[in-house]
């Protein structure tokens, strides 16, 4: 008996936790709506290198003055995404559907 409760846990473990539902990447979310990415890096870092289209606000320069339009997807990266995750938390409070690319290094977008 006390096997049998340890397997049914360990299943439940295994299989209840999956989520349900599929979230969405940000490749689909880019074909479905408009949406600005936004460079959190430094001046030096953004001129180096950026994701093509990107625009550049460092991440400490982000608050209420800041002008994005909020009918638009807005997608921040970093370098590391330490930058980036404090962007996305100021975008958030702020109004905006914000998603965090997080590393620039890992994202598979074009890159001037």
């Amino acid at each position: 008996m006390k096997k049998i409760l340890i397997l049914c846990l360990c299943s439940l473990f295994l299989f209840g936790c999956q989520s349900k539902g599929k979230s969405k990447s940000y490749k689909e979310l880019m074909a479905e709506k408009e949406y600005t990415i936004v460079d959190v890096r430094t001046k030096e870092e953004y001129e180096t290198s950026h994701i093509k289209g990107a625009i550049h606000i460092p991440y400490d320069e982000i608050n209420e003055k800041t002008n994005l339009e909020k009918d638009k997807i807005i997608f921040v990266y970093c370098k590391s995404g330490n930058r980036s995750g404090k962007a996305y938390q100021t975008l958030k409070q702020l109004g905006y559907e914000v998603y965090d690319l997080g590393a620039f290094s890992t994202i598979d977008l074009e890159k001037e």
